[in-house]
């Protein structure tokens, strides 16, 4: 059977080349929306970080009616440190559409999911958006496009892959990249004549791998997929098994069944082959599962999601202000939510360590784990994080590590900078091109050569460079890298900072903090330009006198404080610091509080 009234479909791209915005005209222009209807911008991006961030975090579902033909659409994430989310939903599709830039060109990213949907044939729409914009390269874009299908070994049909010229910010698609189109119109019908119809035995049993899972307060766990053979139906006997069988297979019922329209879930009598549907009733449910038919129990290979490369401690918080802003701060709550999150997170990883109190978790990147930490801090829970360290493995008996494809654009006065600063971080220049007014250059980089990179990086290029980097290969450890010059400046004892102290303070470095804020011993309130840290007294008051004397009482002026955001704050943590995380606060503070000890620690080592 083949389904010519279906349509499957993914938008992929780099990160900031527009999907999410496309989607939104694709709605509009599909009748989705009332005429009268207020919709916001960027509608796909339904999450509070997603809306703050103005990034795509978690891939969404969502379906327009075209000519009779309904297209079920696949919003996915532009950042590496999100590719999981990418790979997972592959599968649910018959083709995707590739979003590229009409002035950045291809990006690592979109290489990076390129190469995913083309592992898994699927049929290419090439679509070069932002042609509006002043700097747009449409000359060159098209040739950039066919280069990296060859070096990526697409098939001959993928090489002839249909390109299209859209705005979508206004709305509009055209076969010539000089021609400005009226309406989505051209990618709708392309849409219909390119990518394949869902095709499978209607009558046969049934058959649904599990590719996403949603949750909702009611019914509990819901299981997003699509249908591969037979027909589905609510109320009705199933059996859920797993590919790898890392789990036995068990009975279920299906409660309710719904189909994605428009923004919104629909409760379904009954759905087909090729159909993406949400199923609710099975608790147990995880992404890799696939749905069977009693009698036939077969399962379906899920795609191999890459590994994590990047490691960060996890751990209960036992700083002097401990369970002050937490609602939730015991060692089984902190354990309880980040398994909790593996059951949505397929590129996470989460595991016990020696001790209760510790649990390592493992992304694919900075991003990636500093958008847990912020969702669970926003949740109520109280904990604290160590710093980040890439993982390592051993191939052959020798010691390997992740390396990163870095594509950096900045002014042609700032190469000098970036080449300076690559270099002290193993990077090895690939490529270096002009790139109109600007040069692009490219890297092969180890991944901790990255970390706390991006404000130096903001500082060289005077906040006009633009970095993105995707995870690669392993490769042979590269060397040391310095991780970071300079030193902290620490609060010397418990207390409330004071004008007074913070303005002998602030002579020593940037403080991170203002007055009337409490503060403990061993807490970074600032970075020292020094390379050791530096211990102050922020808390310190001016002793009264009666004596008065000419300019001696003028008001005392700060230095503006440097407000650390959790990235930055992230960045800026060395291996013998830890990053403190509430609800209401961010601090960062040394493992040994205590001055004395930490003094004897430091010494005991250098003499090791």
């Amino acid at each position: 059977m083949i389904r010519e009234d279906l349509r499957n479909v993914a938008i992929i791209a780099h990160v900031d080349h527009g999907k999410t915005t496309i989607v939104d005209e694709m709605l509009k222009q599909s009748g989705t929306f009332r005429d009268n209807q207020v919709v916001e911008d960027r509608v796909m991006d339904s999450g509070d970080l997603e809306r703050e961030r103005g990034i795509t975090i978690l891939a969404k579902n969502t379906s327009v009616h075209y000519n009779g033909v309904k297209i079920n659409i696949i919003d996915t994430p532009g950042h590496a440190d999100f590719g999981g989310e990418v790979e997972r939903v592959l599968k649910m599709v018959d083709g995707v559409i590739l979003l590229v830039d009409a002035a950045e060109g291809p990006m690592p990213q979109t290489r990076f999911v390129l190469q995913r949907a083309l592992e898994l044939n699927h049929p290419v729409i090439v679509v070069v958006n932002k042609v509006d914009k002043p700097d747009a390269r449409l000359d060159d874009i098209g040739d950039e496009v066919l280069e990296l299908l060859l070096d990526l070994d697409a098939s001959e049909e993928q090489l002839e892959s249909p390109m299209l010229f859209c705005s979508g910010r206004e709305g509009t698609a055209s076969f010539d990249p000089y021609t400005r189109g009226k309406d989505l119109k051209p990618l709708f019908d392309t849409i219909l004549d390119h990518i394949p119809a869902p095709e499978g035995d209607e009558e046969g049993p049934l058959q649904m791998l599990v590719s996403s899972i949603d949750y909702n307060e009611y019914v509990g766990r819901i299981g997003i997929g699509r249908v591969e053979r037979g027909c589905i139906t609510p109320n009705r006997d199933i059996v859920v098994t797993d590919y790898h069988k890392e789990k036995a297979d068990y009975k279920a019922r299906i409660a309710t069944l719904y189909q994605i329209e428009g923004l919104s879930k629909e409760a379904c009598e009954s759905a087909s082959v090729g159909d993406i549907v949400c199923i609710s009733g099975v608790s147990d449910i995880y992404i890799g599962d696939t749905v069977c038919a009693p009698d036939t129990v077969e399962a379906l290979p899920f795609v191999k999601i890459s590994e994590p490369t990047v490691e960060m401690t996890f751990c209960v918080n036992d700083s002097p202000f401990a369970g002050r802003e937490g609602k939730f701060v015991t060692s089984r709550q902190l354990r309880d939510r980040l398994y909790r999150e593996l059951l949505k997170d397929v590129s996470l990883r989460v595991s016990d360590t020696d001790t209760t109190d510790k649990f390592s978790v493992c992304g694919r990147g900075e991003m990636h784990l500093s958008i847990l930490i912020e969702t669970m801090r926003r949740e109520g829970y109280e904990f604290a994080v160590s710093t980040p360290k890439v993982l390592y493995k051993t191939i052959n008996g020798k010691l390997h590590e992740p390396v990163e494809l870095l594509s950096i654009d900045v002014p042609e006065d700032c190469v000098g900078n970036i080449m300076s600063a690559m270099g002290n971080r193993k990077g090895e220049l690939t490529k270096m091109a002009p790139f109109g007014s600007r040069m692009r250059l490219e890297f092969r980089i180890p991944s901790r050569g990255l970390f706390g990179y991006r404000n130096e990086f903001m500082t060289d290029t005077k906040g006009e460079g633009i970095m993105s980097s995707v995870f690669d290969s392993y490769e042979p450890y590269k060397g040391d890298i310095q991780r970071r010059s300079t030193g902290s400046l620490i609060s010397f004892e418990t207390g409330e900072s004071i004008t007074y102290g913070l303005f002998n303070a602030q002579e020593r470095g940037q403080l991170f903090i203002g007055p009337g804020v409490p503060v403990y011993e061993g807490m970074v309130v600032g970075a020292s330009p020094k390379a050791e840290d530096i211990a102050v007294n922020v808390c310190k008051t001016k002793h009264l006198t009666n004596t008065r004397a000419s300019g001696s009482d003028d008001a005392l002026r700060l230095v503006p404080y440097r407000r650390m955001s959790l990235e930055a704050s992230i960045e800026f943590l060395k291996d013998d610091e830890l990053l403190e995380v509430t609800p209401k606060n961010i601090r960062i503070r040394k493992k040994i509080l205590d001055n004395n000890m930490r003094m004897k620690a430091r010494f005991k080592k250098n003499v090791d």
